[in-house]
């Protein structure tokens, strides 16, 4: 089957990306799409795939992520920008509520982070501390800058729904050999986390946050942006930084702007750059992906963004 693709990134967190409000396809066979077009090894890689789909009742149209293992996440927001971009573009519009997995974001076009950076600022949560909804099977109900002794018998976590589950560490700085330790534990889904979750390492840099994390689905990743609005809504609770207050948010991939609410409410403001359009095949049957063909390229986006991240 033949795919017109856009590929894209949100802070450096990348992504093959179809529009597929017209198209078809079962939840099995779109794992398969995804596990082909977001190998690293095939002829487009990725951290996930990217769904631009039907909207409902109060959304524009909606977005599907699933992870480059195929599974689904509950959001991801580095994407919603991107597929809010996408939508904006097929509708002639520039604001929107996207509808995800289990929740809802609103996206508007905001003011550019850096000439020539396509900039969406987008709207999610609320956050949730409830450890049930996860569920951490012996954990405490609410589990705020304490020690997980299933996880690590001394770093203290926070535990964040975003609405997709994170476990966020503040440290000093960031060992990452010891988050994907920490990481695969949770990746194996052990009978305390049978969904898995996303573990962060925190680093506080003045007012600003940098992110580091391995995600479920996907392993360790240059960005992850429902991450990063876990780690800003989970240092303002832990009085690291002020509610309602912007800041920057850095991770391996690039920034955001941030700021979270006492209400749960988290907002992101970063880019949705577009680095190449084409099509490519996938055989739904043994999961590859090949006959790539790029039709048009973005080098203007790539190099304001290069900019942008330069500072």
């Amino acid at each position: 089957m033949r795919f017109a693709i856009v590929k894209c990134h949100g802070s450096g967190n990348d992504f093959p990306m179809i529009d597929a409000r017209d198209l078809s396809l079962s939840d099995g066979e779109w794992a398969g799409v995804a596990r082909a077009l977001a190998d690293r090894d095939g002829p487009v890689g990725g951290d996930g795939l990217l769904l631009l789909v039907p909207g409902d009742d109060r959304a524009a149209f909606g977005m599907v992520m699933r992870n480059s293992d195929g599974s689904e996440a509950e959001t991801c927001l580095n994407g919603v920008r991107c597929v809010a971009r996408a939508g904006f573009e097929a509708l002639g519009i520039d604001a929107a509520t996207v509808r995800l997995k289990t929740s809802h974001a609103d996206a508007v076009r905001d003011a550019e982070l850096s000439p020539g950076v396509y900039t969406v600022r987008e709207t999610a949560g609320p956050a949730g501390l409830s450890t049930t909804a996860w569920p951490i099977h012996g954990a405490p109900e609410r589990l705020v800058d304490a020690v997980l002794p299933m996880l690590d018998d001394a770093r203290r976590f926070t535990a964040v729904t975003m609405p997709n589950p994170h476990l966020v560490h503040f440290v000093d700085q960031v060992d990452e050999a010891e988050l994907v330790r920490l990481g695969r534990m949770c990746e194996a889904a052990p009978d305390w986390l049978p969904n898995r979750a996303n573990v962060s390492f925190v680093e506080l840099r003045g007012d600003a946050l940098f992110v580091r994390t391995f995600e479920r689905g996907v392993g360790l990743t240059d960005s992850c942006g429902s991450a990063m609005a876990a780690s800003t809504y989970a240092a303002c609770l832990t009085g690291r930084i002020a509610w309602d207050r912007p800041t920057v948010v850095f991770n391996r991939g690039g920034l955001v702007r941030a700021f979270a609410g006492q209400d749960g409410m988290v907002t992101l403001s970063g880019n949705a750059t577009y680095e190449w359009a084409g099509s490519v095949s996938v055989d739904l049957a043994t999961e590859t992906a090949g006959d790539l063909a790029v039709e048009r390229r973005f080098p203007d986006e790539i190099a304001a963004w290069d900019a942008a991240k330069r500072g």
